[in-house]
């Protein structure tokens, strides 16, 4: 969990909204326990809305149209965007959130009907097919047979992104006060060397810290994070300007920039892609984790 400086403790990343719908739980869709392997739903998220920690007895898929999800699980937390979803084992522990607007996705699978298996979160490449196939199977009025050719494809289709957008908390005494901060204000703009002044330590100590923690510096731990916010922030509807101003950016161009390097486009490319879809009402496109620069 991350406890922000206002004293809410939030399943996610961030510090909690006004007006944040906290759930205990996700449940399982009534269809559950039907014969079918696969069980498809969706809905809206009206307002922004957190899931405590739980677990399913079934694999879950999870994906979303207009906006994002936030996904912690342990010392992970993985950020769901346009064309792209996440495959959690069932048994597995986590912990989410979803901005207000988004078309919440998700199809649960049963192990022991399901010809494969991802021991871990994987973030898994939502193609217009899949998709597809995952709507049909939401539909309620299915004859088992077409049932079972739909789930069958959907087993021959499914494979994991070669992109993943997930950012590792240091869980490191040496470096956690730099971390918290940053996760409760990702504007945070103070320096290596100021905070291992702060810390009474060295900035050689705090750079091995990250490396051996999360294996990123330190200034590319913080560029992923504020990438984490951004999407979040740009599926919300704010601008370019805003959101580099909110994340401690002196310049919109150095935001652009960061922004380009992580998912391989920039941000207002990302967030207006998909504005001809019209269902949509916070526009994201499937940007792609591009990897950090050394």
């Amino acid at each position: 969990m991350v406890r922000s400086s206002r004293g809410e403790v939030s399943p996610g990343l961030w510090r909690r909204e006004a007006g944040t719908v906290v759930r205990r739980a996700g449940a399982l869709p009534e269809r559950a326990t039907d014969s079918g392997a696969v069980v498809a739903e969706f809905r809206i998220v009206p307002a922004p809305t957190e899931w405590a920690q739980h677990a399913h007895r079934l694999h879950e898929l999870v994906w979303v149209r207009g906006g994002t999800l936030t996904s912690r699980v342990g010392d992970r937390v993985f950020t769901v965007f346009e064309g792209h979803g996440l495959w959690m084992p069932a048994g597995v522990v986590h912990a989410g959130r979803a901005t207000e607007g988004a078309r919440f996705h998700s199809a649960f699978f049963a192990p022991d009907r399901t010809p494969f298996a991802f021991g871990e979160p994987k973030a898994i490449a939502m193609t217009p097919l899949l998709v597809s196939l995952l709507t049909h199977l939401s539909r309620t009025d299915l004859a088992e047979a077409a049932r079972l050719r739909a789930e069958a494809v959907v087993f021959d289709v499914i494979e994991p992104s070669e992109h993943e957008l997930a950012l590792r908390l240091p869980g490191d005494p040496r470096i956690d006060a730099i971390a918290e901060a940053l996760l409760d204000d990702p504007a945070d703009g103070r320096s290596l060397e100021e905070w291992a002044r702060l810390l009474g330590t060295s900035d050689r100590t705090i750079t091995r810290a990250f490396r051996q923690s999360t294996g990123l510096s330190f200034a590319q731990w913080r560029q992923m994070l504020r990438v984490h916010r951004a999407l979040m922030l740009l599926s919300d509807g704010f601008d370019v300007m805003s959101v580099s101003e909110r994340l401690g950016y002196a310049q919109p161009s150095s935001f652009i920039a960061a922004f380009r390097r992580v998912m391989g486009t920039t941000p207002g490319a990302f967030s207006g892609a998909v504005t001809a879809s019209g269902d949509v009402r916070n526009p994201v496109s499937g940007g792609e984790n591009a990897g950090l620069s050394a």
